[in-house]
C-alpha cells in the first residue's frame, strides 16, 4: 500500500516537501516506543478503533524521531522530500 502511495504521489508530480496525514495517530495513553517501527503510533481503523501494531521493520522510517511521551494523543503523518538524483525520499514525521 505504501509503495502503491508512493507511485500515485510521484505521478501526480507532488511537490517537495510535502506531509500527507495517512491516519497514523498515538492515543493520549499510549507511550513512545523508540524499539516499535511505528514508535508506538497505529492506524485508525474503522469505527474509531485502530488497526494491528504489527508492521515490517521497514516501514519505520522517521525523518525526525517523534516526541517522547505518554501523557497528549499525537498525530503522525507521510513527509515526502526531494532527493538528490531526483529519487523520492519519504519518512514518517510526527
Amino acid at each position: 500500500e505504501l509503495r502503491l502511495l508512493l507511485g500515485l504521489l510521484a505521478e501526480a508530480a507532488v511537490p517537495a516537501p510535502a506531509l500527507f496525514w495517512v491516519g497514523l495517530k498515538r492515543n493520549a495513553s499510549a507511550c513512545t516506543h523508540e524499539e516499535q517501527p511505528l514508535r508506538g503510533f497505529s492506524w485508525e481503523g474503522v469505527g474509531g478503533g485502530t488497526a494491528p501494531q504489527e508492521v515490517p521493520a521497514a516501514l519505520g522510517r522517521w525523518v525526525e524521531e517523534p516526541l517522547r511521551s505518554c501523557l497528549t494523543a499525537r498525530c503522525a503523518g507521510l513527509h515526502l522530500a526531494a532527493a538528490p538524483g531526483g529519487g523520492p525520499r519519504w519518512g514518517w514525521k510526527e
